[in-house]
């Protein structure tokens, strides 16, 4: 059927309203209670961004008596390690791939491609088979909400909130991305790669844990020493793991004194911490912000609820991490 403008423009809108229409807060406040057992959860990664999603879905995938990964899907980036969002999204997507290798895990069913691009409008979704699993598995019938660990850009996410309204009853996102509220930019790599993408995650009232990057998800630093003893001649995947870590110090330490005494933030794993022992990374409840168009915060009253992130306890996620990643 063929639509002209005025029936277009009226879709959208209508797409606007039903997006923008959060859950009573009550079932807000509900789903946003932190998980006490095994949850269910899908990961949403721009994996080849740089090497710490590669930690944090290992680190899910490593954690079964707490979180049960049905599917992982690969996120777009542009950055010096893409051409293009789409390249990024391939590259992410292979990158998933060799991490399950090295698991001896298989990715039939389980590893699915997203968006070649950013969304163009709050309000234009963009079509992937990620996004459109995503909805699939959020539809189906389960007993506790379906955890969505958002580790990079959300467009994945924010397209099948926004082609399918519905399954903001059904899910939990949990996202690192943006600057803690007190900050004065909000500005970060996961939220104005896709500003639009963002608002609808801060606007749809879809049940939102929010891990800032500054001040909160930037403590959970390891160093050269502490990577060697934990990863070294370990496993296959730890080898991996820490050759990527050496490269990231060369390339980071360049012109530098050597030794340097650098530090690698592993931003991802607060998403899957936060699920495994919510008290490592303390959280409260607060009015979700407004972001504005020049990346900013702001506060307005009477909007709904969204759990943030406030503190990460480094010691005992780092530990929990080596340690299963030392037994592969």
């Amino acid at each position: 059927m063929h639509l002209n403008r005025r029936q277009c423009l009226l879709s959208a809108a209508a797409a606007v309203s039903a997006q923008s229409q959060p859950l009573p807060e009550a079932t807000l406040r509900k789903l946003l209670v932190p998980p006490a057992g095994k949850v269910q959860a899908v990961i949403d990664s721009d994996t080849y961004n740089e090497i710490d999603d590669q930690y944090a879905v290992a680190y899910a995938l490593l954690s079964p008596d707490r979180i049960e990964v049905e599917a992982i899907y690969a996120a777009p980036y542009l950055n010096a390690r893409s051409t293009s969002p789409a390249d990024g999204m391939q590259k992410s997507y292979e990158e998933i791939l060799r991490l399950l290798k090295f698991l001896g895990q298989d990715p039939s069913g389980r590893v699915f491609r997203g968006s070649e691009r950013f969304m163009a409008s709050a309000a234009a979704p963009v079509e992937s088979d990620a996004a459109r699993q995503l909805i699939a598995r959020a539809m189906q019938p389960r007993q506790a909400p379906l955890y969505v660990l958002t580790l990079g850009c959300p467009v994945n996410v924010a397209s099948a909130i926004l082609l399918e309204p519905k399954i903001k009853e059904r899910i939990v996102v949990v996202w690192l991305g943006g600057a803690c509220h007190t900050w004065p930019s909000a500005r970060e790599f996961n939220l104005f790669q896709d500003p639009h993408a963002s608002r609808v995650l801060l606007d749809s009232g879809v049940p939102l844990v929010q891990i800032p990057t500054k001040n909160v998800a930037e403590h959970l630093r390891t160093t050269l020493p502490e990577a060697e003893f934990w990863l070294k001649d370990k496993s296959r995947l730890c080898n991996f793991l820490y050759e990527q870590f050496v490269d990231y110090y060369k390339a980071h330490t360049r012109n530098k004194p050597q030794p340097y005494p650098w530090s690698k933030v592993i931003w991802d794993i607060s998403t899957v911490a936060w699920v495994i022992e919510p008290r490592w990374i303390p959280s409260e409840l607060v009015p979700s912000p407004i972001l504005t168009d020049d990346l900013r915060w702001e506060r307005k009253p009477g909007r709904h609820s969204i759990r943030v992130a406030t503190h990460v306890d480094r010691d005992p996620v780092f530990y929990d991490l080596f340690t299963k990643l030392a037994r592969t």
